[in-house]
Protein backbone atom coordinates (compact mmCIF):
# COMPACT_ATOMS: atom_id res chain seq x y z
CA UNK A 1 0.00 0.00 0.00
CA UNK A 2 2.93 2.52 0.85
CA UNK A 3 4.33 1.96 -2.46
CA UNK A 4 0.91 2.82 -4.43
CA UNK A 5 1.29 6.08 -3.05
CA UNK A 6 4.00 7.90 -4.98
CA UNK A 7 2.37 6.07 -7.76
CA UNK A 8 -1.00 7.83 -7.57
CA UNK A 9 0.81 11.06 -6.63
CA UNK A 10 2.56 11.10 -9.67
CA UNK A 11 -0.54 9.97 -11.56
CA UNK A 12 -2.09 12.94 -10.06
CA UNK A 13 0.76 15.68 -10.81
CA UNK A 14 0.47 14.38 -14.45
CA UNK A 15 -3.35 14.33 -14.70
CA UNK A 16 -3.14 17.90 -13.06
CA UNK A 17 -0.19 19.24 -15.82
CA UNK A 18 -2.52 17.80 -18.66
CA UNK A 19 -5.62 19.72 -17.05
CA UNK A 20 -2.76 22.80 -16.73
CA UNK A 21 -1.63 22.80 -20.72
CA UNK A 22 -4.97 22.01 -21.84
CA UNK A 23 -6.63 25.22 -20.17
CA UNK A 24 -3.74 27.54 -21.10
CA UNK A 25 -3.63 25.93 -24.85
CA UNK A 26 -5.46 27.95 -27.51
CA UNK A 27 -6.14 27.31 -30.91
CA UNK A 28 -7.73 30.31 -32.93
CA UNK A 29 -9.57 29.47 -36.46
CA UNK A 30 -9.36 31.68 -39.28
CA UNK A 31 -11.33 34.99 -39.17
CA UNK A 32 -11.73 34.80 -35.47
CA UNK A 33 -10.10 36.97 -32.86
CA UNK A 34 -9.96 36.64 -28.85
CA UNK A 35 -9.55 38.83 -26.44
CA UNK A 36 -7.25 37.65 -23.76
CA UNK A 37 -7.70 38.92 -20.20
CA UNK A 38 -5.24 38.84 -17.55
CA UNK A 39 -5.83 39.47 -13.84
CA UNK A 40 -9.07 40.96 -14.92
CA UNK A 41 -7.51 42.97 -17.53
CA UNK A 42 -6.86 43.31 -20.98
CA UNK A 43 -4.09 41.62 -22.05
CA UNK A 44 -3.59 41.03 -25.63
CA UNK A 45 -5.47 39.66 -28.95
CA UNK A 46 -4.69 36.32 -30.50
CA UNK A 47 -5.38 35.94 -33.58
CA UNK A 48 -5.45 33.05 -36.04
CA UNK A 49 -3.19 30.14 -34.83
CA UNK A 50 -1.55 28.06 -31.71
CA UNK A 51 -1.27 29.83 -28.50
CA UNK A 52 -0.36 29.28 -25.05
CA UNK A 53 -1.39 30.95 -21.70
CA UNK A 54 -0.37 31.50 -18.36
CA UNK A 55 -2.27 29.29 -16.04
CA UNK A 56 -4.32 30.99 -13.70
CA UNK A 57 -3.40 34.33 -14.67
CA UNK A 58 -4.72 34.50 -18.44
CA UNK A 59 -8.04 33.57 -19.75
CA UNK A 60 -9.93 34.23 -22.83
CA UNK A 61 -12.78 36.92 -21.72
CA UNK A 62 -14.36 37.06 -25.25
CA UNK A 63 -14.37 35.48 -28.87
CA UNK A 64 -15.20 37.60 -31.93
CA UNK A 65 -16.07 36.61 -35.89
CA UNK A 66 -14.13 38.72 -38.11
CA UNK A 67 -16.55 38.00 -41.04
CA UNK A 68 -19.12 39.70 -42.24
CA UNK A 69 -22.33 39.52 -40.45
CA UNK A 70 -26.10 39.97 -41.67
CA UNK A 71 -28.70 41.30 -38.85
CA UNK A 72 -31.72 41.15 -39.37
CA UNK A 73 -33.38 45.01 -38.30
CA UNK A 74 -36.83 43.96 -36.90
CA UNK A 75 -40.02 46.16 -38.66
CA UNK A 76 -41.21 49.14 -37.17
CA UNK A 77 -43.78 52.18 -37.37
CA UNK A 78 -42.59 55.08 -38.61
CA UNK A 79 -44.19 58.16 -40.22
CA UNK A 80 -43.51 60.29 -43.02
CA UNK A 81 -43.54 63.97 -43.74
CA UNK A 82 -47.10 63.81 -44.94
CA UNK A 83 -47.73 62.04 -41.59
CA UNK A 84 -48.30 58.64 -42.82
CA UNK A 85 -47.74 55.73 -41.02
CA UNK A 86 -46.08 53.00 -42.68
CA UNK A 87 -44.15 49.91 -41.53
CA UNK A 88 -40.41 49.57 -42.34
CA UNK A 89 -38.02 46.94 -41.99
CA UNK A 90 -34.42 46.29 -42.97
CA UNK A 91 -31.11 44.51 -42.94
CA UNK A 92 -27.39 45.40 -41.61
CA UNK A 93 -24.46 44.45 -42.76
CA UNK A 94 -21.50 44.77 -40.34
CA UNK A 95 -18.08 43.40 -40.00
CA UNK A 96 -15.72 43.65 -36.44
CA UNK A 97 -12.16 44.93 -37.16
CA UNK A 98 -11.04 45.91 -33.69
CA UNK A 99 -12.00 42.67 -31.12
CA UNK A 100 -10.21 45.31 -28.34
CA UNK A 101 -12.75 48.22 -29.08
CA UNK A 102 -15.42 45.87 -29.67
CA UNK A 103 -15.09 43.92 -26.21
CA UNK A 104 -14.92 47.07 -24.59
CA UNK A 105 -16.42 49.93 -26.40
CA UNK A 106 -20.10 48.68 -25.99
CA UNK A 107 -21.73 45.93 -24.11
CA UNK A 108 -23.59 44.52 -27.04
CA UNK A 109 -22.84 46.15 -30.11
CA UNK A 110 -25.61 44.06 -32.26
CA UNK A 111 -28.29 44.87 -30.42
CA UNK A 112 -27.13 48.86 -30.43
CA UNK A 113 -26.52 48.37 -34.25
CA UNK A 114 -29.55 47.25 -34.79
CA UNK A 115 -31.44 50.11 -32.40
CA UNK A 116 -29.44 52.47 -34.11
CA UNK A 117 -30.42 51.77 -37.66
CA UNK A 118 -33.99 51.94 -36.27
CA UNK A 119 -33.88 55.23 -34.73
CA UNK A 120 -32.06 56.60 -38.19
CA UNK A 121 -34.19 55.25 -39.89
CA UNK A 122 -37.17 56.95 -38.49
CA UNK A 123 -35.07 59.52 -38.67
CA UNK A 124 -34.66 59.31 -42.65
CA UNK A 125 -38.53 58.62 -43.45
CA UNK A 126 -39.47 61.82 -41.30
CA UNK A 127 -37.98 63.92 -43.81
CA UNK A 128 -39.60 62.39 -46.92
CA UNK A 129 -43.21 62.43 -48.20
CA UNK A 130 -44.41 58.87 -48.95
CA UNK A 131 -44.01 58.88 -52.66
CA UNK A 132 -40.86 60.10 -51.96
CA UNK A 133 -40.27 56.92 -49.92
CA UNK A 134 -40.02 54.57 -52.48
CA UNK A 135 -38.09 56.75 -55.02
CA UNK A 136 -35.20 57.20 -52.43
CA UNK A 137 -34.53 53.99 -51.21
CA UNK A 138 -31.17 54.09 -52.20
CA UNK A 139 -30.30 57.54 -50.28
CA UNK A 140 -32.40 56.34 -47.88
CA UNK A 141 -29.97 53.34 -47.23
CA UNK A 142 -26.94 55.72 -47.90
CA UNK A 143 -27.27 58.11 -45.34
CA UNK A 144 -28.05 55.20 -42.45
CA UNK A 145 -24.97 53.84 -43.47
CA UNK A 146 -22.94 57.04 -43.23
CA UNK A 147 -24.75 57.57 -39.35
CA UNK A 148 -24.30 54.50 -38.46
CA UNK A 149 -20.47 53.80 -38.87
CA UNK A 150 -19.95 57.40 -37.87
CA UNK A 151 -21.47 56.29 -34.30
CA UNK A 152 -19.81 52.80 -34.45
CA UNK A 153 -16.64 53.87 -35.25
CA UNK A 154 -15.75 53.38 -31.13
CA UNK A 155 -17.03 50.44 -31.04
CA UNK A 156 -14.54 48.61 -33.55
CA UNK A 157 -17.05 47.97 -35.99
CA UNK A 158 -17.59 48.66 -39.87
CA UNK A 159 -20.87 49.38 -41.46
CA UNK A 160 -21.00 47.87 -44.92
CA UNK A 161 -24.29 47.78 -45.71
CA UNK A 162 -27.92 48.80 -45.28
CA UNK A 163 -30.80 47.75 -47.30
CA UNK A 164 -34.51 48.28 -46.77
CA UNK A 165 -36.62 45.06 -46.92
CA UNK A 166 -39.93 45.96 -47.09
CA UNK A 167 -42.33 49.14 -46.88
CA UNK A 168 -45.60 48.25 -45.79
CA UNK A 169 -48.04 51.11 -46.32
CA UNK A 170 -51.71 51.44 -44.40
CA UNK A 171 -54.43 49.64 -46.73
CA UNK A 172 -56.00 52.64 -47.57
CA UNK A 173 -52.97 53.90 -48.86
CA UNK A 174 -52.57 51.31 -50.38
CA UNK A 175 -55.96 51.23 -51.83
CA UNK A 176 -55.23 54.29 -53.21
CA UNK A 177 -52.18 53.63 -55.01
CA UNK A 178 -53.38 50.69 -56.87
CA UNK A 179 -55.95 53.27 -57.98
CA UNK A 180 -53.51 55.08 -59.39
CA UNK A 181 -51.53 52.24 -61.18
CA UNK A 182 -54.85 51.57 -62.71
CA UNK A 183 -55.38 54.53 -63.94
CA UNK A 184 -51.93 55.37 -65.43
CA UNK A 185 -51.96 51.14 -66.76
CA UNK A 186 -55.26 52.66 -68.67
CA UNK A 187 -53.49 55.99 -69.83
CA UNK A 188 -51.52 54.16 -71.13
CA UNK A 189 -52.99 51.56 -72.94
CA UNK A 190 -55.33 54.65 -74.54
CA UNK A 191 -52.12 56.75 -75.55
CA UNK A 192 -50.58 53.19 -77.13
CA UNK A 193 -53.95 52.02 -78.47
CA UNK A 194 -54.12 55.84 -80.16
CA UNK A 195 -50.15 55.47 -81.02
CA UNK A 196 -51.59 52.68 -82.76
CA UNK A 197 -54.19 54.09 -84.78
CA UNK A 198 -52.10 56.79 -85.90
CA UNK A 199 -49.46 54.47 -87.13
CA UNK A 200 -51.96 52.69 -88.74
CA UNK A 201 -53.49 56.02 -90.43
CA UNK A 202 -50.00 56.93 -91.57
CA UNK A 203 -49.67 53.39 -93.03
CA UNK A 204 -52.45 53.69 -94.90
CA UNK A 205 -52.00 57.03 -96.06
CA UNK A 206 -48.54 55.99 -97.46
CA UNK A 207 -49.59 53.73 -99.20
CA UNK A 208 -52.39 54.93 -100.86
CA UNK A 209 -49.50 57.86 -101.73
CA UNK A 210 -47.43 54.74 -103.11
CA UNK A 211 -50.43 53.93 -105.24
CA UNK A 212 -51.21 57.62 -106.66
CA UNK A 213 -47.50 56.96 -107.55
CA UNK A 214 -47.34 54.13 -109.33
CA UNK A 215 -50.21 54.46 -110.72
CA UNK A 216 -49.44 57.96 -112.56
CA UNK A 217 -45.83 56.65 -113.39
CA UNK A 218 -47.80 53.51 -114.86
CA UNK A 219 -50.15 56.34 -116.75
CA UNK A 220 -46.94 58.09 -117.87
CA UNK A 221 -45.90 54.90 -119.12
CA UNK A 222 -48.60 53.88 -121.05
CA UNK A 223 -48.53 57.41 -122.71
CA UNK A 224 -45.23 57.46 -123.61
CA UNK A 225 -45.68 53.90 -125.20
CA UNK A 226 -48.70 55.34 -126.70
CA UNK A 227 -46.82 58.60 -128.02
CA UNK A 228 -44.12 56.55 -129.30
CA UNK A 229 -46.40 53.66 -131.21
CA UNK A 230 -48.04 56.89 -132.88
CA UNK A 231 -44.86 58.34 -133.81
CA UNK A 232 -43.56 54.99 -135.31
CA UNK A 233 -47.06 54.54 -137.17
CA UNK A 234 -46.60 58.19 -138.55
CA UNK A 235 -43.08 57.43 -139.44
CA UNK A 236 -43.76 54.11 -141.22
CA UNK A 237 -47.16 55.95 -143.43
CA UNK A 238 -44.95 58.77 -144.15
CA UNK A 239 -42.13 56.06 -145.50
CA UNK A 240 -44.79 54.40 -147.21
CA UNK A 241 -46.64 57.36 -148.36
CA UNK A 242 -43.03 58.50 -149.98
CA UNK A 243 -42.63 54.64 -151.39
CA UNK A 244 -45.74 54.77 -153.27
CA UNK A 245 -45.18 58.13 -154.31
CA UNK A 246 -41.70 56.88 -155.59
CA UNK A 247 -43.60 54.01 -157.52
CA UNK A 248 -46.06 56.28 -159.03
CA UNK A 249 -43.39 59.07 -160.02
CA UNK A 250 -41.30 55.44 -161.38
CA UNK A 251 -44.55 54.61 -163.39
CA UNK A 252 -45.34 57.84 -164.70
CA UNK A 253 -41.85 58.05 -166.03
CA UNK A 254 -42.49 54.48 -167.65
CA UNK A 255 -43.55 54.14 -171.55
CA UNK A 256 -47.11 54.14 -171.31
CA UNK A 257 -47.52 55.40 -167.83
CA UNK A 258 -48.75 58.81 -168.82
CA UNK A 259 -51.94 57.63 -170.80
CA UNK A 260 -52.67 55.54 -167.28
CA UNK A 261 -52.50 58.88 -165.94
CA UNK A 262 -55.16 60.40 -167.75
CA UNK A 263 -57.33 57.54 -167.84
CA UNK A 264 -57.24 57.80 -163.79
CA UNK A 265 -57.89 61.33 -163.95
CA UNK A 266 -60.81 60.85 -165.92
CA UNK A 267 -62.36 58.29 -163.45
CA UNK A 268 -61.56 60.72 -160.51
CA UNK A 269 -63.26 63.02 -162.22
CA UNK A 270 -66.34 61.35 -163.17
CA UNK A 271 -66.29 59.71 -159.79
CA UNK A 272 -66.19 63.06 -157.86
CA UNK A 273 -68.44 64.85 -159.89
CA UNK A 274 -70.97 62.01 -159.82
CA UNK A 275 -70.73 62.25 -155.49
CA UNK A 276 -70.97 66.32 -155.88
CA UNK A 277 -74.41 65.49 -157.30
CA UNK A 278 -75.58 62.91 -154.31
CA UNK A 279 -74.39 65.16 -151.56
CA UNK A 280 -75.65 68.66 -152.42
CA UNK A 281 -78.63 69.85 -153.20
CA UNK A 282 -77.05 72.52 -154.92
CA UNK A 283 -75.44 71.10 -157.84
CA UNK A 284 -72.77 72.93 -159.73
CA UNK A 285 -72.12 72.62 -163.43
CA UNK A 286 -68.73 73.32 -165.11
CA UNK A 287 -69.76 75.19 -168.56
CA UNK A 288 -67.61 72.77 -170.47
CA UNK A 289 -69.53 69.92 -169.09
CA UNK A 290 -69.12 67.82 -172.41
CA UNK A 291 -65.29 68.50 -172.80
CA UNK A 292 -64.07 66.38 -170.28
CA UNK A 293 -61.06 65.15 -172.40
CA UNK A 294 -60.11 69.30 -172.25
CA UNK A 295 -60.47 68.74 -168.33
CA UNK A 296 -58.50 66.00 -167.82
CA UNK A 297 -55.49 67.24 -170.64
CA UNK A 298 -55.23 70.53 -167.91
CA UNK A 299 -54.69 68.37 -164.78
CA UNK A 300 -52.28 66.13 -166.92
CA UNK A 301 -50.42 68.46 -167.77
CA UNK A 302 -50.19 70.40 -164.29
CA UNK A 303 -49.44 66.97 -162.93
CA UNK A 304 -46.74 66.83 -165.70
CA UNK A 305 -45.34 70.02 -164.32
Amino acid sequence: MEQLIPIIIAAGVVLLITIVLLKSARIVPQRKAFVVERLGKYSRTLDAGFHILIPFLERVAYKHSLKEVAVDVPSQMCITQDNISIEIDGVLYLQVLDAKRASYGIEDYLYASTQLAQTTLRSEIGKLELDRTFEEREQINANIITALDKASDPWGLKITRYEIANITPPQSVRDALEKQMRAERERRAVIAESEGEREAKINVAEGEKQEVIKQSEANREMQVNEAEGKAKEIELLANATADGIRTIAQAIESPGGQNAVNLRIAEQYVDQFGNLAKENNTLIIPSDVANIGGTVASLAKILEK
